[in-house]
């Protein structure tokens, strides 16, 4: 075994390659070799035009300068695996580890019992399975023998508690040491003058088994990393360190971002962002992003994040039988404009989003074709026909990939993904390009449902990360750079800005292994919590050296208080002691920028050549209660759009309770004992429900509802019988044009008409349904001239030829737990004949001319629809008078 000569290497401030070369090449020339026949090998591909630049400028032969990774690729392609070895593609390996672990006893009815348990599994196998085979080769060939031997015997099978890890884990031990020739085995061949090695953020098992294979090959190891009994007191002397806390996480990212800003205009670049907190990260690289700055991102994000992403799990999603027609608006969204063979898909898909919300299409079996204009109906068509060729039972995974190639060609999607630097990572994450051939060797034999290929689908693109394209400029001329953190060692930046600098992404306890303990996993050559947590430290301190280093955290984290960093917290002691200081505070780059208050004024609109023709009780209401609320929903016709959800809600009910009980009252031609009439009610619900398509999950609690209601509305229904209450007629249309409106027309539907017994005679009876609060209506009626419903229905049923006795009007409360009641608005018909007043000469003034101000009072703007187009909360507060 060779002697490796080690040297400690002070990094100075700034670009550390210049000393790197220096002493690299004093040591070459003691030892009397050419430069041009040495190895030198880095830490990261990032460190490589660095190192090769500074050999340049030091002049004459450069040495072969390289990582692990690139120099083993250079040697030669890898030994063609077999199908079931790993191929460190996790998206194929797990499709093998899924074959492993069936013929073990009790896999199968684990797989039926719990299939999202089993891929957790299969997940934690893989991962086991990896790591275990990238220990394995930092082994020397003649060695790794022995190395797996010494493994096999220490994960012996045992019963009791953790037996199913422990079995799991053999499975993925034995995978791995059944795996090819590692591709870094061609290293252990090569014989260099001699070979040098720099090392940052902790030693590399590989590179150093490398160094020390040949005892023929001198070796050189350059340590930059401070010692490691305590890297930050080392590095708190020198460190210039500046610290900032936010509030929350947008406040993090807004200072982050101004932190760099403020660089840039100083003329300091280039500047390493620090990419602990993903999801900050974004929203920095977006902020950053409008203000034009290039950017080189290192990091990327996961690709199941991205739109493209979105477009193919839409796709999967509406394949299944459970999905609604939200889910297939959402899809068409990502599809309908580029859809082949249809010239205006945009506006077909309008058309179609439209009609399925008016009319509460939730699920897609619900939707009528027929209904349609003919853009949104072939469209409707062309979509089913692609999904249909998803609705499939079990099939191996290359049929399932051959498919969804299918489908994405059939809606357009394929064009738009191959043209997206995404779409193409998705396409090669997912093999979709060569036809599945790899997959099919990989999961010969298998197959698996829709559901099965769904969950593959978001695993792989789970794994894979999105990298976005890099700049036209050089990386190493890119002024903002955002890197992980150890790619950030040795790396000539002007400055630092470390965000997410606290307990959770920086120095927290490390994640256990998914299936070994800490101490077995060091037994195996996998690196223990503690040597995770000792690189991080040393990167975090090699970090410190750089220039103008920023470390921001914030106090919240969605609610819950998050603290400082570990490592934040031992920088802080290490500068107490060393010299009394507090880490300083950074100083705020954001600055408050006063802004005059620009009040909008109420809005004065006035049309009086768009008002329409025909008005409901609704729209008496909004004209009553805020004019500008009747010129926004019924002069212009606004709208907000109609959720289509699952979950049956309270106007779902209100809607069924109506058809049932005017389905009831039509077909009850003579009064029936109690139990009779309650259950031929009961027989009518569900037939409406039925009707509706009213899911019987979620309308549970409404039925329990309804189970009380249905006895106490029949008792109440004979006590009124035996009153000589005579059901007339339901959903009565009547329509109207009173005189003092001048042409409009009233227009209403009443929930039931009845016959009841008046003091001169027969009365007619308008009766509206209500499953709201009785004491609401109550206070309604009390104030007679304020109730413009009931109202509105005595004057426009006094204006029919048939109605020549006495009106009556009356709310019937239907939720009440203690019965149902009545809520008669009494002298309804004076109330109508001042609503058709009042009401003709509002729409005489608006005729002229006469504006339909926002009154912004009351109650009515808690819930309005138009509040946003009024702009209520901007408006000019008018000054109080005294």
């Amino acid at each position: 075994m060779a002697s490796i000569v080690r040297i400690s290497l002070e990094i100075p401030s700034g670009d550390p390659w210049p000393e790197i070369v220096r002493r690299s090449r004093t040591w070459i020339e003691g030892l009397g070799l050419a430069p041009r026949d040495t190895i030198v090998l880095v830490p990261f591909a990032q460190h490589l035009p660095l190192a090769r630049r500074a050999w340049a400028r030091a002049g004459g032969w450069m040495p072969r300068i390289e990582t692990t990774l690139t120099l083993s690729r250079s040697l030669g392609p890898a030994q063609a695996s077999d199908p079931l070895q790993i191929s460190f593609d996790a998206a194929l390996d797990r499709l093998v580890a899924r074959r492993l672990l069936r013929p073990h006893g009790s896999a199968a009815t684990w797989l039926r019992r719990d299939p999202r348990g089993f891929d957790h599994a299969v997940n934690a196998v893989v991962k086991t399975a990896h790591a275990l085979a990238r220990a394995a080769a930092a082994v020397a060939p003649d060695r790794r023998e022995d190395h797996w031997r010494s493994a096999r015997e220490r994960l012996v099978a045992s019963s009791g508690p953790g037996a199913t890890e422990r079995m799991l884990a053999r499975v993925a031990f034995e995978w791995a040491a059944a795996s090819a020739v590692p591709l870094t085995d061609a290293l252990y061949e090569l014989r260099p003058a001699a070979w040098i090695a720099v090392q940052a953020g902790g030693p590399d098992p590989l590179t150093l088994a490398v160094l020390s294979h040949d005892a023929t090959t001198p070796g050189l190891l350059i340590d930059t990393d401070p010692p490691a009994d305590d890297p930050l007191a080392h590095a708190a002397g020198h460190a210039d360190v500046s610290v900032a806390v936010c509030a929350d996480f947008e406040s993090e990212a807004q200072r982050t971002a101004g932190h760099v800003l403020a660089h840039l205009a100083q003329r300091i670049a280039p500047v390493a962002l620090i990419a602990q907190d993903r999801l900050l990260m974004r929203r920095v690289r977006a902020l950053l992003s409008r203000e034009q700055v290039p950017l080189l991102d290192e990091t990327g994000w996961k690709l199941s994040t991205t739109r493209a992403a979105a477009a193919v799990a839409g796709l999967l999603r509406v394949a299944d039988r459970r999905s609604g027609t939200d889910d297939w608006l959402d899809w068409l969204k990502a599809c309908a404009p580029g859809w082949p063979g249809l010239t205006h898909g945009h506006s077909a898909l309008q058309s179609l989003e439209r009609i399925a919300r008016r009319e509460g299409w939730m699920v897609p079996a619900a939707v009528d074709a027929v209904a349609l204009p003919d853009g949104a109906a072939a469209l409707w068509q062309a979509a089913q026909d692609v999904v249909n060729t998803l609705a499939v039972g079990q099939r191996a995974l290359s049929a399932w990939l051959l498919l969804l190639r299918g489908a994405l060609e059939g809606c357009g999607a394929w064009t738009t993904l191959a043209a997206d630097d995404a779409g193409r990572q998705l396409l090669a994450a997912l093999h979709l390009h060569h036809g599945g051939s790899a997959v099919e060797r990989a999961g010969a034999g298998d197959t698996m449902s829709l559901d099965d290929f769904a969950r593959w689908v978001d695993g792989a693109l789970e794994d894979a990360s999105f990298v976005p394209p890099s700049p036209a400029a050089p990386a190493a001329d890119a002024p903002v750079v955002i890197t992980p953190l150890e790619r950030a060692m040795l790396r000539p930046f002007a400055a630092v800005v470390f965000a997410g600098a606290d307990e959770r992404h920086l120095g927290a306890t490390p994640a256990p292994h998914p299936l070994l303990s800490d101490a077995l996993a060091a037994e195996l050559g996998l690196p223990s919590a503690a040597m995770r947590r000792d690189a991080e430290a040393l990167a975090f301190a090699q970090v410190l050296r750089l220039p103008r280093v920023t470390l921001l955290r914030r106090r919240d984290d969605g609610g819950e208080p998050l603290a400082a960093s570990p490592l934040w917290e031992r920088l802080a002691l290490a500068e107490a002691r060393g010299g009394g200081r507090a880490l300083a505070d950074a100083a705020d780059p954001l600055q408050d920028v006063a802004l005059a208050p620009q009040p909008v004024q109420r809005p004065l609109p006035s049309a009086p050549s768009l008002l329409p023709a025909r008005l409901s009780a609704s729209a008496c209401e909004a004209l009553r209660v805020c004019p500008y609320r009747f010129f926004a929903l019924r002069v212009l016709s606004l709208r907000e759009a109609d959720e289509l959800e699952d979950e049956v809600q309270k106007r779902d009910y209100g809607t069924w309770l109506h058809a049932v009980l005017h389905r009831f009252h039509a077909t009850r031609s003579e009064p029936l004992p109690v139990p009779a009439e309650v259950a031929r009610l009961h027989e009518i619900t569900l037939q409406a429900q039925r009707d509706l398509r009213l899911d019987d999950a979620s309308f549970l609690p409404f039925a329990a509802t309804f189970a009380r209601f249905a006895p106490r509305y029949v008792e109440w229904l004979h006590a009124r019988d035996d009153d000589g209450a005579q059901w007339l007629d339901g959903e009565r249309e009547l329509a109207a044009r009173p005189a003092p409106w001048g042409g409009v027309e009233m227009h209403g539907v009443i929930d039931r008409v009845d016959s009841v017994r008046g003091d001169d005679g027969p009365v007619i009876q308008l009766i509206d349904y209500k499953t709201g609060s009785a004491q609401a209506l109550r206070a309604v009626v009390k104030q007679p001239l304020e109730d413009t419903q009931l109202a509105f229905y005595a004057a426009l049923m006094a204006q029919q030829s048939e109605a020549t006795g006495e009106i009556a009007a009356a709310y019937l409360a239907l939720d009440e737990a203690e019965g149902i009641k009545v809520i008669e608005h009494r002298n309804v018909e004076a109330s109508g004949r001042r609503l058709v007043e009042g009401v003709g000469r509002e729409l005489a003034r608006l005729r002229d001319g006469a504006a339909m101000p926002a009154l912004g009072e009351g109650r009515a703007c808690a819930y309005c629809e138009a509040r946003g187009l009024c702009r209520r909360d901007h408006w000019a507060v008018p000054e109080e008078v005294e």
